[in-house]
């Protein structure tokens, strides 16, 4: 049995949206065994494009059952049916919530006469009820209200039953499939193209703009598991709807494809992707000459204008390395705005200060010490290259970390001899770095440290590097 379900409602999301008028015509694969239309109260404001849309106003809903009167018969019609409409995730996702709300759960087979119709009447010049309507010649009266878009829903499914001679109503209805669950722009040929490897991947809009950006382990799992729920929030039913296609970037390993990620979200700043758009490293290590010549150390916020010597990620992180260096190269800890205030200098008490504070130690001996621990800090700072599987038996992959910043990475091919570490240097492709790229790329090395292929640094001890065939 089938249920040709369509809906009208008060928005594009069900979490916040009513129903205003829902039609429900059964099915038995050979003609209608039933219908049911009714208006529904939303008990929520109808706004005003929608009632120019449908023609349904507030006063047409007067005396109109709540939902909540009706639920029991709609879960009767459609438990042991299969759930066709148009666009049928959405019509589905209403459903399903607002049955929920009256202590119904549905959970039944779904079939997308959008989804339909692309298989069965390929080559079309649109798929909206509509333009279906006009190619296929279907009458369709009282557009844009339930009753009407349900009635020629029906007329087009029997279309689909008819044509359907490679069998795609049964594909979509069999238990593995997962097409029914997918946007309904989206083509399954897509989907069935994506390798089970590590890569990036990219969902396109109407006008192949990239919408969304993911990094997967297995490529084809996790473009699939975008569409395993059918979340009732106003981003995911967007986020869906605009879907019309996927690409995809091999990348070989499971770090590389994190890696890639963040480089093309910065890149295109596509409109779903959030987290990483927001991450930015906060602090920096800034050095400048004051008035009489010492060189200042101090941590501040970010400044557009000016280049850290070296980032943090917080606040805490940042002094804790600063009061390091402070101890260890006795610099002036007023000099270094460890100690704020008038009061007299803590380093002149323990004498761990040389004075520089009151300028009795002269300016080149006190920047002398603070440019060796300058370069303390870049020798603390891990570099590290680490050498892994590439996208095929013929290459491998290589990430540098160099003095504790993300360099570049790149796939070079396994014959290719490499001398030094400029060498290498050259064959990378360089990208902007960020404390999140050099946390994922130090996890990674603490995981599987027999990929470092040579380091030096607070990660590890120097070590010789050897020429390397790659």
């Amino acid at each position: 049995m089938y249920a040709i379900v369509d809906i009208e409602t008060t928005g594009s999301y069900a979490a916040n949206n009513g129903i205003t008028e829902l039609a429900i015509v059964l099915h038995d694969g050979n003609k209608i065994i039933e219908r049911y239309e009714t208006l529904i109260d939303p008990q929520s404001p109808i706004p005003q494009y929608v009632q120019v849309l449908t023609g349904i106003r507030p006063d047409m809903l007067v005396g109109a059952p709540l939902f909540s009167d009706v639920a029991q018969r709609v879960y009767d019609m459609l438990k042991d049916a299969v759930f066709v409409a148009h666009h049928v995730n959405f019509d589905y996702s209403f459903i399903k919530f607002h049955l929920e709300s009256c202590g119904f759960e549905l959970d039944v087979k779904k079939l997308c006469t959008v989804r339909l119709s692309r298989k069965v009447f390929p080559g079309l010049q649109g798929y909206s009820l509509g333009k279906l309507c006009r190619d296929l010649e279907i009458p369709i009266l009282n557009r844009h209200r339930a009753g009407g878009d349900a009635d020629a829903t029906v007329i087009l499914f029997e279309k689909i039953l008819k044509q359907d001679s490679q069998g795609a109503v049964g594909h979509m209805l069999h238990g593995k499939s997962r097409e029914q669950y997918l946007p309904p722009n989206l083509p399954s040929e897509q989907i069935a193209s994506i390798p089970y490897t590590p890569g990036v991947y990219y969902f396109h809009d109407l006008k192949g703009k990239v919408i969304y950006v993911g990094k997967a382990k297995n490529l084809r799992s996790r473009v699939c598991s975008h569409f395993s729920n059918n979340s009732t929030g106003l981003r995911k039913q967007e986020f869906l709807r605009n879907i019309y296609s996927v690409s995809w970037q091999d990348c070989g390993t499971e770090l590389m494809a994190f890696l890639f990620e963040c480089v093309e979200i910065r890149r295109l700043w596509p409109a779903y992707n959030r987290s990483l758009k927001r991450f930015e490293q906060t602090y920096g290590l800034y050095v400048y000459e004051d008035q009489s010549g010492y060189l200042r150390l101090t941590i501040e916020k970010k400044k557009q204008n000016l280049t850290a010597y070296y980032s943090f990620n917080s606040l805490s992180e940042g002094w804790q390395i600063l009061r390091k260096l402070v101890s260890q190269f006795e610099l002036c800890p007023k000099l270094c705005f460890i100690q704020k205030g008038n009061e007299a200098c803590a380093g002149l008490t323990d004498k761990t200060c040389h004075g520089a504070c009151i300028q009795s130690e002269t300016a080149d001996d006190y920047n002398r010490r603070l440019r060796a621990a300058l370069r303390s800090l870049q020798e603390m700072l891990p570099s590290f290259i680490i050498k892994d599987r590439g996208r095929n038996s013929s290459e491998e992959s290589f990430v540098l970390i160099e003095n504790g910043r993300f360099y570049g990475m790149g796939w070079l091919d396994k014959e290719l001899q490499i001398q030094n570490l400029d060498s290498l240097k050259e064959q990378l492709t360089v990208y902007p770095e960020n404390d999140y790229m050099r946390g994922l790329v130090y996890t990674y090395a603490e995981k599987w440290p027999e990929k470092k292929v040579w380091e030096y640094g607070s990660m590890g001890v120097k070590s010789e590097y050897k020429s390397i065939r790659v």
